[in-house]
């Protein structure tokens, strides 16, 4: 007998949406707890010594947990034989494989530096934005990761995709929801999608239905928040000038 499963979330997360959208989409029944706040307490890293989310707990796991978007997807369809979101064809499950790899190695390190500082997210130690450069060279670096967004987007929609629906074919794969989950996060920067990727995103949320729309309407509405912050204090320095 399968034991239950608990997902550690931090609603915000595009990483989170992704699995969170999965699961929904696979019918799997997940116990989602929001870890906000509570991923370097003493009860979360005897788990998940990474302090990661999302955090998927189970008792048939070898170490009762396990972390990463893409792996948590790629057990669960290997357990309950999900070939529909992860195909069994061992070409067809490269493509999904290289498509994840490729977005979580190249694509999602640029959308961290070109949107968190813009979220409030801590960047990762290394970076410029986590330096004690100037507020100038932070902005250039930010920018910087923002334009070279282009070229993997562009490898997605020529390689990845190609005339398809989806990096599956017809039907959407966990690759595609970690795509789509990916590409929310722009929004924060206004970044000018392509029509491709704006159309690709329509298609996932079309295809998929709530299982799309009610997890990423807590992405959405964090960067709608975190907008209107930014309005409030652009205004009231307005204000403040014009004394």
């Amino acid at each position: 007998m399968s034991s239950a499963l608990k997902l550690n979330i931090l609603k915000p997360s595009v990483n989170n949406l992704a699995v969170r959208i999965f699961a929904r989409a696979a019918g799997l029944e997940v116990e989602e707890v929001d870890a906000w706040g509570q991923t370097r307490s003493e009860e979360y890293l005897a788990k998940c010594p990474a302090h990661m989310t999302p955090m998927l707990e189970s008792a048939d796991l070898p170490r009762g947990a396990l972390w990463e978007s893409c792996a948590i997807m790629q057990y669960l369809c290997n357990k309950h034989k999900l070939s529909k979101l992860y195909p069994r064809n061992a070409e067809k499950r490269a493509m999904v494989d290289s498509a994840m790899f490729y977005l979580t190695g190249t694509l999602y390190p640029l959308v961290a530096r070109a949107t968190y500082p813009v979220l409030g997210f801590p960047q990762y130690p290394g970076e410029v934005g986590a330096s004690e450069a100037s507020k100038a060279a932070k902005h250039k670096a930010r920018r910087a990761a923002q334009v070279a967004l282009a070229e993997p987007l562009e490898v997605f929609h020529r390689f990845f995709l190609g005339k398809r629906h989806f990096i599956g074919g017809s039907n959407p794969t966990i690759a595609d929801i970690r795509l789509a989950a990916t590409l929310e996060f722009l929004a924060a920067v206004d970044y000018r999608l392509k029509p491709w990727a704006r159309r690709f995103m329509q298609r996932i949320e079309e295809r998929l239905g709530a299982a799309y729309s009610e997890p990423a309407a807590d992405v959405r509405g964090y960067i709608a928040h975190v907008k209107a912050q930014k309005e409030a204090e652009r205004a009231e320095k307005k204000q403040e000038t014009a004394k």
